[in-house]
């Protein structure tokens, strides 16, 4: 190769070729995992041509974890692929002593492959509770990864909680794949979302598959928020009242609702009205029984969903969708986590198939169920991998996304 000079004199290094670029070595890319999905791990390795790298996890009798890396990894980039299982508590533990152990180890970067997040839920407060993903997030800033790769995020608001570039991949191309090429007549299909809060991404895949909606509206069972927990405090005693030198009227509660209503005096010079009596009590929220918004009758019926976990509402919601006269009824969903006797429960519903994607291991679940079907996604954690690594944009891999997915 011809050195060039510039007008100085002094040599001026050749430039470098895009082609270059493109054929980056990948001997500085190890990948390790955990114990949660090392099936994933050897796909995702396998896929991107490079040997697992040498990480051995296990628990002492004490059920302390010890984690030992036998392979360098001073100055690599470290992709640290870890899921989250029923085990979620091992896995984050794994997770974060991995990547500690990388940051002494002196590596270069160390990216989180997370593809189901775990306690993704926990990510509003409720009652005396925390908001449990943003101390993960702290938790895995802190180990030292710096940069995580997850999937299907239950609130892509979660992203805001770490401190470090998060990518929230997609399955929604992978699943609509599915429903084009193996539901057959998938054209005589309505995209059912089985509660209120699924409605955009139904809604999304309606779109994009040009089918038609239906919302399953109402509730089967409770609210969380309707349970008593003791927090609510017994109206205070004329005494006590007294005792804080306030007026009964002050600290005694409103009057019933279902009384003749008391009509608040206004004032006219300032236009402000104020209660009749006390603190205003919020109207209990009355939940309509189960219906469906939409005409599934002689249709096949797909809902969707991110998790799938417990199963009643599930298999209720497919009860409903049977009676009022739908085909076969399909479940699909990201993380097929099917907890307790969830494979058990699918066996013996209306439920004629569910598709999970392998973000989450079911292999038990599919030898107790037969309706279980599993989607690959190893390929886009390889590519997503292998731009990260070789510096490239991000944005082919959400193409055609919107706020909805």
């Amino acid at each position: 190769m011809l050195l060039q000079r510039n007008k100085l004199g002094s040599v001026r290094p050749p430039k470098r070729c895009r082609s270059d670029m493109d054929n980056t070595s990948t001997s500085d890319i190890v990948i390790i995992n955990g114990n949660s999905h090392p099936d994933l791990a050897n796909m995702v390795a396998e896929r991107m041509g490079i040997k697992n790298g040498g990480c051995s996890v296990f628990h002492k009798s004490n059920r302390e974890t010890i984690v030992e890396i036998s392979d360098s990894v001073r100055g690599k980039d470290i992709y640290i692929i870890q899921t989250g299982t029923k085990d979620a508590n091992n896995n984050i533990m794994e997770l974060l002593i991995m990547a500690y152990a990388c940051k002494t180890s002196s590596a270069r970067s160390i990216v989180g492959v997370i593809p189901y997040l775990p306690y993704s839920k926990q990510c509003k407060m409720r009652k005396r509770g925390c908001i449990v993903s943003k101390l993960l997030a702290k938790m895995m800033c802190t180990s030292g990864l710096t940069h995580i790769i997850t999937m299907d995020l239950h609130q892509k608001e979660i992203q805001g909680f770490f401190d470090i570039p998060v990518d929230n991949l997609r399955a929604s191309p992978f699943l609509l794949q599915y429903i084009q090429e193996s539901i057959p007549d998938y054209r005589n299909s309505v995209i059912v979302a089985r509660n209120p809060g699924v409605a955009k991404k139904a809604n999304s895949y309606a779109e994009r598959l040009r089918l038609g909606l239906a919302v399953i509206h109402g509730e089967q069972k409770e609210a969380e928020s309707d349970e008593v927990d003791g927090r609510y405090s017994p109206p205070p005693t004329r005494a006590y009242c007294n005792l804080l030198g306030n007026s009964v009227e002050m600290c005694l509660p409103t009057v019933n609702r279902n009384s003749t209503p008391q009509h608040a005096p206004m004032n006219s010079r300032t236009r402000t009205t104020s209660v009749s009596v006390g603190v205003p009590e919020h109207p209990v929220k009355v939940k309509p029984p189960l219906t469906i918004v939409g005409d599934v009758n002689g249709r096949i019926a797909i809902m969707v969903d991110d998790l799938i976990d417990d199963v009643q509402a599930f298999v209720a919601a497919a009860e409903m969708l049977k009676e009022n006269g739908a085909g076969k009824v399909y479940v699909l969903a990201t993380h097929g986590l099917l907890s307790s006797d969830a494979p058990r429960l699918l066996e013996e519903s209306v439920i004629d198939e569910v598709v999970v994607t392998n973000t989450i291991p079911h292999e038990i679940q599919k030898l107790q169920c037969q309706k279980i079907k599993t989607i690959d996604i190893s390929i886009l954690i390889a590519e997503a991998i292998r731009r990260i690594h070789n510096k490239e944009s991000m944005s082919y891999l959400f193409r055609n996304v919107t706020l909805e997915d």
